[in-house]
């Protein structure tokens, strides 16, 4: 029938009007509001999202960022792959293993793959190798935020080393912890002067805050060609002969993701989209008072997330 879609049982006005509604609100409020039964959206939304999905064009795709989401306990995954361009969703496979992301590559066509150049992630063998195999002339940029993480919790355990406290941590202990890992353009003189008191008197925790700010800058700024290259070079050399053991194993692990860091730095491409991607999905899982099968959280997910066109009945 040209008003109702294959094997539905209500009019196409009808599930366009229930698809509408969902993207904005949960499927409790939208049974209620349609007079219909709360399964009867579910199975709307599956049907319209396999529709609207076939309709979307990845022509244009060549920047993506992977992550993976645990959506229910205990360890049920999902791994997300999102358009930097655009800020879409673009496939969703259930789990976070090599397969999981192979099952993406290996759905798409090679004039699809062939455009990818580039992939951003975390910092995943799994999704390394897969993204390797399948594009191998892709570039692998290593999510800056957790490499920075890195640092951050070498700098936190130089800092306990170095200051040792009975029991808990005082007050004054915590403040001095958080001054040193918030940025050096982010404080104020008071905590300015913490931080030139604390790397004064103990030499070590001066030199950790040092590398720290140093690797920062290689994300803040931007660069002239090769500079980058460089600068990081420069950083894993003093972080190696810094005789700090912590920096010593960091500047360790630097050489051996050099190429994925370095690509992060000089394209200027973070994970952050696929962060901020998964931080909506929480919403809408939440929203739902939490999905039972994988299959009903990702039709949601495309159906808000996915870049779908839904037309109201009342909008021609």
């Amino acid at each position: 029938m040209p008003w109702a879609r294959p094997g539905a049982r209500h009019t196409r006005d009808f599930e366009d009007m229930v698809l509408w509604l969902a993207q904005r609100t949960d499927r409790t409020s939208v049974s209620v509001l349609m007079r219909c039964a709360w399964e009867t959206v579910t199975a709307i939304i599956n049907r319209g999202v396999v529709e609207l999905l076939n309709q979307r064009r990845l022509d244009a795709l060549y920047r993506i960022g992977v992550d993976e989401i645990c959506y229910r306990h205990p360890h049920r995954y999902l791994t997300v792959i999102g358009d930097h361009d655009t800020g879409t969703v673009i496939d969703i496979e259930p789990g976070r293993s090599r397969e999981s992301l192979a099952n993406f590559y290996t759905s798409q066509p090679d004039s699809v793959l062939s455009a990818i150049e580039t992939v951003s992630m975390d910092v995943s063998s799994v999704y390394t190798s897969v993204t390797t195999e399948h594009l191998p002339h892709a570039v692998i940029c290593y999510d800056g935020f957790h490499v920075m993480q890195w640092i951050q919790r070498a700098l936190d355990r130089v800092f306990a080393e170095s200051i040792r406290l009975p029991g808990h941590a005082t007050a004054d202990w915590k403040a001095a912890r958080w001054a040193l890992r918030t940025g050096e353009n982010k404080l104020n003189d008071d905590k300015r002067a913490l931080v030139n008191q604390i790397a004064r008197t103990h030499r070590r925790i001066g030199r950790a805050w040092t590398l720290k700010e140093q690797a920062r800058d290689l994300y803040r700024y931007e660069h002239p060609p090769g500079v980058a290259r460089t600068l990081l070079k420069a950083w894993i050399t003093a972080a190696a002969r810094s005789r700090i053991p912590v920096f010593v194993a960091l500047s360790k692990r630097f050489k051996k993701y050099f190429d994925a860091i370095l690509a992060a730095i000089e394209l200027g491409i973070s994970n952050a989209l696929v962060e901020g991607i998964n931080a909506k999905i929480r919403l809408i899982n939440a929203r739902g008072y939490g999905h039972h099968s994988a299959q009903t959280l990702t039709s949601m997910i495309y159906l808000c997330l996915g870049g779908l066109q839904v037309t109201l009945p009342t909008r021609t």
